[in-house]
């Protein structure tokens, strides 16, 4: 028997928690679909040492300062623990371990299918992480020799995990920066890549933390599809990786990283090849190549030809009452960031509220606790 439920939110992270707690201030019913086992899990699954690129004080989701001090940039367990402890602060109803393999639309309302399981809404935001859940690794990684060891970024978690010999790490942007710093401690380390510039001064600097009140300005009211400026650089965002942030240039050199501008443009011997016909003798390949958008499972006519949806501040007029969240640079450069999902958020539940009148109905407890 479906389950029907005025609203559900689709992933459990920064963005579909803050639509969870912008839904219930407006009294209206809705459940989160966590397909992890636990609120925070995706954050907990990324490398040992990773912490936000932001103070703390800019992390926070509405309603909730995120603990410690301002200035500390938090790692990504403390994000887990914040977010977890968000989802039990407000009693947001988050049902985890349901994995949502189709979203179809019929008779006026939206149906998912979850397995076992299936629901029904009147509305539904997708709010299922920034640049994509699918993780890439380009198609001739298959034609390296077997005993070179393949990781991409979100399966590495400590060196320990590398196998003896020289690393190649491809991807130059900020998590191939810091992933190739970590592991050139202990192995000859190649960085492969183009870089996409970095910050002028560093990061955790006396000028770094003077300049941030205006970085995030910027991120938040200037680099906005509003402006010209913001719409010409959303392209650029989405398909391209960020620059250095926290580890730059001197820092790589410093640490003995061998930094290669070309591209690796497929495999000879077994081995992985640059542009310029290099072949490099390494016996662990990190990809830190990025992520896909894969909405193959949302079954209507909402994406456009670059995989993203045709959506505006994350309202889908094809397709009432379906909307995103969460997306890289939904509205601003900082709907990327933990600490401007509240706003994107704050939007989506407005407009759902204003969609149509609320009904005599509950918000759903979840039939597995979250913990």
């Amino acid at each position: 028997m479906d389950q029907h439920i005025e609203t559900i939110v689709v992933g459990g992270g920064q963005a579909g928690l803050s639509v969870g707690y912008h839904l219930k201030k407006r009294g209206r019913p809705f459940l989160i679909l966590d397909e992890r086992g636990r609120t925070g899990d995706n954050w907990r699954r990324h490398w040992d040492t990773l912490r936000l690129y932001s103070p703390a004080r800019y992390d926070g989701l509405p309603g909730l300062r995120f603990p410690g001090p301002g200035r500390a940039f938090p790692t990504k367990d403390q994000v887990a623990d914040y977010l977890e402890a968000y989802a039990a602060r407000f009693e947001l109803p988050v049902e985890h371990g349901v994995h949502v393999e189709a979203l179809t639309g019929g008779d006026g309302r939206y149906v998912l299918d979850c397995g076992d399981r299936r629901f029904t809404a009147d509305h539904v935001v997708v709010a299922t992480g920034t640049f994509g859940t699918r993780a890439y690794v380009p198609p001739f990684a298959s034609e390296l020799d077997p005993a070179i060891a393949q990781l991409h970024s979100t399966d590495y978690h400590r060196p320990d995990q590398l196998t003896d010999g020289p690393v190649l790490v491809v991807g130059a942007s900020h998590s191939g920066a810091d992933i190739a710093i970590e592991t050139a401690r202990e192995h000859h380390t190649i960085l492969c890549g183009r870089t996409n510039g970095q910050l002028p001064v560093p990061l955790e600097s006396r000028r770094a933390r003077a300049a941030f009140p205006v970085l995030w300005f910027l991120a938040r009211h200037v680099l906005t599809m509003r402006t010209p400026i913001g719409r010409k650089l959303r392209p650029e965002i989405r398909t391209h990786g960020g620059p250095l942030l926290r580890v730059q240039a001197d820092d790589l050199a410093a640490a003995g990283v061998e930094r290669v501008t070309e591209r690796v443009a497929g495999v000879r011997d077994g081995k992985p090849v640059l542009d310029g016909g290099r072949v490099l003798d390494v016996a662990t390949v990190v990809w830190c190549t990025g992520f896909r958008q894969d909405f193959g499972w949302i079954r209507l006519p909402v994406l456009g030809d670059d995989g993203w949806p045709l959506e505006e501040r994350g309202v889908v007029p094809s397709s009432p009452g379906l909307y995103f969240t969460g997306l890289a640079f939904q509205s601003a450069f900082s709907s990327m960031l933990v600490g401007g999902a509240g706003a994107d958020a704050e939007y989506v539940a407005r407009h759902l509220a204003a969609a149509r009148p609320v009904r005599a109905a509950r918000t759903p407890r979840p039939s597995v606790p979250g913990r």
